[in-house]
């Protein structure tokens, strides 16, 4: 006699993954949404016209070219790969991670990162049956050096993971303690540079300096979040092993014909995340003169607050009711009670959202 169907999937999925909760993604029709992070400029007419002519071309009967060699060659160039060097593209940055995490699990492995700190750090260690370990960061948001190093000694990871900006914070973790990471890290240590298009700092050139540095990428904060394009830079000893994972015909053909034609565009993405930049530091002075908040330095584009104790849900909720949706932190960790998180939008949606953040403060 076959078991009852809750039974049947209590018995098959495995208990940490029926612990966890998918991914959430908050409904953001008919509000001004700065809540994930993403680009709020679009191209111009011309350009878009120029996309859709070439996307015209695109075969849509035949396979992918597994490879993406001729995008892959187009972004060694854009993102200053070092020579020897190689890309491994994923269905955006969370695929890549599930790459890595995949092909170095075992037992007793471990992925370790800072918190608070991406949420799919911890996701997809779960995922792949991996130890994971969060390393606090200090009150200020920066990386605890001892914390960091004795966790290292402890635990041995596999892997660590550092975002560069960090995520939620947007703050850039001190040079000097990222070197000892990764110089005392047994394993791989992962820079994730999801928002290097305005940090205008980079692990990059230090890759032929360590042999066990990757530096990750995404495309979707430069404005392409749709295309779903993450890539990872490192030495092909690594890349190959890893490409053994990636599932073929993971980038599809209208992925790689947007990606190439937005990086023939390069000037165009740049203005744009030079603008974000401009009203970043805008939207922080804004935020700093307001009564009760606390602004935390970013080189992201968002901005983390903490709101006057007890009161960032109902921030939130008044944001939300006057068409705003930002993203609330409080209860995601003890280290985000009562914080906020905008992402830097256009001059009128920031303008938009500082007026009802004032009217509800």
């Amino acid at each position: 006699m076959k078991k009852p169907l809750t039974q049947l999937v209590q018995s098959l999925i495995r208990p940490e993954i029926r612990a966890l909760s998918a991914y959430h993604v908050a409904e953001a029709r008919g509000l001004i949404k700065l809540d994930a992070m993403e680009n709020p400029y679009t191209w111009p007419p011309e350009i878009i016209d120029a996309w859709l002519t070439r996307l015209r071309d695109v075969p849509l009967n035949r396979y992918p070219d597994p490879a993406a060699q001729s995008l892959r060659d187009r972004l060694k160039t854009s993102m200053a790969v070092p020579e020897g060097y190689d890309i491994l593209l994923g269905n955006g940055s969370d695929e890549l991670i599930q790459m890595i995490a995949l092909a170095l699990n075992g037992p007793r492995r471990a992925l370790l990162t800072p918190e608070p700190g991406f949420s799919m750090y911890r996701m997809i260690a779960v995922f792949a049956a991996l130890d994971y370990v969060g390393v606090p960061l200090r009150s200020d948001f920066g990386l605890d050096r001892a914390a960091m190093l004795s966790a290292i000694e402890q635990h041995q990871p596999a892997v660590v993971f550092l975002a560069y900006p960090n995520n939620p914070t947007g703050n850039l973790f001190d040079d000097d303690t990222v070197r000892a990471v990764i110089e005392a890290a047994p394993g791989l240590v992962v820079v994730d540079e999801a928002y290097h298009a305005f940090a205008n700092r980079t692990w990059m050139t230090q890759l032929p300096r360590y042999p066990n540095l990757l530096v990750m990428r995404t495309l979707s904060k430069m404005g392409l979040a749709g295309l779903r394009l993450g890539l990872l830079v490192g030495h092909p000893a690594w890349l190959d092993e890893f490409n053994k994972i990636r599932l073929p015909y993971n980038i599809n053909v209208l992925t790689q014909a947007s990606a190439e034609f937005a990086l023939e565009h390069a000037d165009l993405l740049e203005q744009q995340a030079a603008r974000i930049r401009s009203g970043r530091e805008q939207l922080m002075r804004a935020l700093q003169a307001l009564p009760g908040l606390t602004v935390y330095p970013s080189q992201a584009n968002f901005i983390l607050f903490r709101t006057p104790h007890g009161r960032a849900t109902a921030l939130f909720e008044a944001l939300k009711g006057a068409g705003i949706l930002i993203k609330n932190l409080h209860g995601s960790s003890s280290a985000l009670d009562d914080c906020l998180r905008v992402t830097v939008g256009t001059e009128q949606e920031n303008t938009a959202f500082l007026t009802a953040l004032r009217a509800a403060l």
